[in-house]
């Protein structure tokens, strides 16, 4: 079971060109979405030197609301695509912008249209990458951190894993060939009698046994029968260097929804496991295990004893909390609450239980595409992630913190929301990465 957990080059994607074009996109995308409001802290985002000119201007994440969403909803989330276009539509009404954000920004018609057009244009570039003998996987990358349409989402994560090989002439050996490899491994930890396992062993199936039906609670699909068993089978096969950990079976739910999409139509509450036939249940259950590897073999140390690897990721989000906003460091503080309170479980389940469930495999886009830089990036999603509430946490005595915490109230959470935590993330990381004296204790 080996492999890289992201292969090559991550989400920074390239020249340091490449690298100016991606910050100044991000800056234009959250000017043209906040209309000069400043982040929490310091970073204030109506500087600028130069105008923007609608040609020009191509927001990297709207771009992709109008025409994924449907294709989102009706894959993972019923109604999520009416309530989304209704909450953009809510927002712009309830939002008007000031008249200085008026004359520095292109005209709102404007950005739709050219939004779309570039929707197109990125769907374009998807296909044609996808097309090429041999897939440039930085350039996939690149293109899949804004986010990847659906229908694609199955083959782009085998291939940004490193499951697929960037080879089209390989490719379907290879998955044939890791899918029978996945039957022997069942066979061989899975299908024998408890008196051929060790004591650990079986201590690891009883806590996998309890784990499954806790495994994203508030999605009853995972509570169907067949899939609390693929969900226990992919798990009892331990990944060689960590084993299982509580909080590994959350990280599975991505893959299993991916690919079960290749073979079911419409939304997730209407998926009937009846229509998969043996062989594709195999074939799902071996492409979710190989790339809940490959993707382990990344973050090794987080899910080993103590996991030492997310403890290291709290500290570090302290730390860069106190950075960008240090009136809330300061408070939390004060009162006392420990980031392990609440940060842990983000780390451990990679925020899948914070946010809704139809919007996880937009946020693992991004996850896939940073690749190997991956757990550093976390640290920075994190912080934007808890500073959305800034303002809110510094009125919040400790009990009152706590609460907050264990449930955001993120329910009613479309894309948007969820574009600007990345985007944040993706701007505070471009300042910091360059300058780690200030992160430094």
């Amino acid at each position: 079971m080996s492999g890289g957990g992201g292969g090559v080059a991550g989400g920074g994607g390239g020249s340091p060109n490449n690298t100016e074009w991606r910050f100044n996109q991000t800056l234009r995308n959250v000017q043209g979405m906040l209309k000069g409001r400043s982040f929490p802290g310091k970073v204030l985002l109506t500087r600028r030197s130069e105008p923007l000119s609608p040609p020009e201007y191509s927001p990297r994440y709207e771009n992709d609301r109008d025409e994924y969403e449907q294709n989102e909803g009706s894959q993972e989330g019923k109604g999520q695509a009416s309530g989304n276009t209704a909450d953009s539509m809510s927002a712009k009404k309830s939002n008007p912008p000031s008249t200085s954000s008026t004359n520095s920004l292109p005209d709102a018609q404007g950005l739709v249209s050219g939004a779309r057009a570039t929707d197109s244009a990125r769907i374009a570039k998807f296909t044609n990458e996808l097309s090429r003998p041999a897939v440039i996987l930085d350039k996939l990358r690149e293109l899949s951190w804004s986010g990847v349409p659906p229908y694609m989402r199955p083959n782009i994560w085998r291939l940004l894993l490193g499951y697929a090989p960037p080879n089209a002439d390989r490719r379907e050996g290879v998955l044939t060939r890791k899918r029978l490899e996945y039957v022997e491994c069942v066979s061989q930890y899975y299908d024998i009698p408890d008196t051929e396992r060790s004591d650990e062993e079986i201590n690891m199936l009883r806590q996998i046994a309890v784990d499954c039906p806790r495994t994203v609670p508030d999605v009853t699909f995972f509570q169907h029968p067949q899939i609390q068993k693929s969900l226990e089978r992919i798990l009892a096969i331990r990944h060689p260097a960590s084993g299982y950990v509580q909080g590994i079976n959350d990280l599975l739910t991505p893959f299993l929804v991916v690919f079960l999409s290749e073979h079911l139509e419409g939304n997730m509450d209407t998926w009937s496991m009846e229509k998969l036939s043996p062989q594709d249940v195999s074939n799902i259950e071996a492409d979710c295990y190989w790339c809940l590897s490959k993707f382990l073999d990344g973050m090794q140390d987080h899910y080993t004893f103590a996991q030492p690897g997310i403890q290291r990721l709290v500290f570090r989000l302290k730390e860069l909390v106190h950075r960008i906003d240090e009136p809330v460091s300061k408070h939390m503080e004060e009162q006392g609450l420990d980031f392990l309170q609440f940060a842990f479980r983000w780390f451990n389940c990679l925020m899948i239980r914070e946010i809704p469930f139809h919007l996880v495999t937009r946020l693992w886009d991004t996850y896939l595409a940073e690749g190997d830089y991956l757990p550093d990036f976390l640290v920075y999603i994190s912080a934007s992630f808890l500073l959305t509430w800034s303002d809110k946490l510094k009125k919040l005595d400790f009990q009152e913190m706590v609460m907050f915490l264990q449930h955001l109230p993120t329910r009613n959470w479309a894309h948007h929301e969820l574009e600007m935590v990345l985007s944040r993330a993706y701007m505070w990381h471009t300042m910091f990465k360059s300058s780690p004296s200030h992160l430094a204790s």
